[in-house]
C-alpha cells in the first residue's frame, strides 16, 4: 500500500513539475512574441535617435508599450574604466531564467552614449537592484545617443545571434 501511495505521489509531482515548466516556457514565448515585433518596428529607424536625447527613445518605447525591467551598464571595450553603454532588458527574472534554461534569445537594446555615463550610476543601480524606474530613466534622459544595437530579435529559439 505504501509503495503505491509513494509511486502515485511521485507521478503527481513529476506531472506538476512538467506542467509548471511548460507553463513558464509558454509564458516566455508569449512574452517574446509580444515584445519583439514592437522592437522590430524601431529597428529600421534607429539612426533617427543618434545624436538625440535618450528620453526620445525611451518615450518611443513607452508609446509602444515596451517596458524596461532591468538595466546593465558597461564600458565600450574591456579593461576600460569609463561607462558608455547602457543595456535595457524587458524580461523579469523568472522569464530570464526560462530563457537561459532553454537557450532562448533574450531581447535587449544596447545603447552607446556620446559621453561617459556619470559614475553615480553605480550607486543608483545598486540601490535599485538593477531595476529600471523613473529615477533611473530621468538620470539618462538628457544623454545623447551615439549608437543603438538590438539584441535577441531573431526568434526566441534561433541560434542566429546577429545584432540589428
Amino acid at each position: 500500500m505504501k509503495s503505491i501511495l509513494i509511486k502515485t505521489l511521485l507521478i503527481i509531482n513529476l506531472f506538476f513539475v512538467y506542467n509548471c515548466k511548460a507553463q513558464t516556457t509558454t509564458d516566455y514565448i508569449t512574452f517574446y512574441n509580444d515584445v519583439v515585433p514592437k522592437l522590430n518596428t524601431i529597428v529600421p529607424n534607429k539612426a533617427q535617435y543618434y545624436g538625440q536625447n535618450f528620453s526620445n527613445l525611451n518615450n518611443e518605447l513607452l508609446n509602444k508599450n515596451i517596458y524596461v525591467i532591468t538595466l546593465d551598464y558597461d564600458s565600450r571595450v574591456d579593461e576600460e574604466k569609463k561607462y558608455y553603454v547602457l543595456t535595457l532588458f524587458f524580461a523579469d527574472l523568472n522569464l530570464w531564467n526560462v530563457a537561459i534554461k532553454n537557450s532562448f534569445q533574450l531581447p535587449a537594446i544596447s545603447i552607446t552614449f556620446e559621453s561617459e555615463i556619470p559614475k553615480q550610476i553605480e550607486n543608483l543601480a545598486k540601490q535599485n537592484n538593477m531595476q529600471w524606474n523613473s529615477t533611473i530613466s530621468q538620470f539618462f534622459a538628457n544623454m545623447k545617443i551615439e549608437s543603438i544595437r538590438f539584441i535577441g530579435l531573431n526568434g526566441y529559439n534561433s541560434t542566429d545571434n546577429s545584432l540589428k
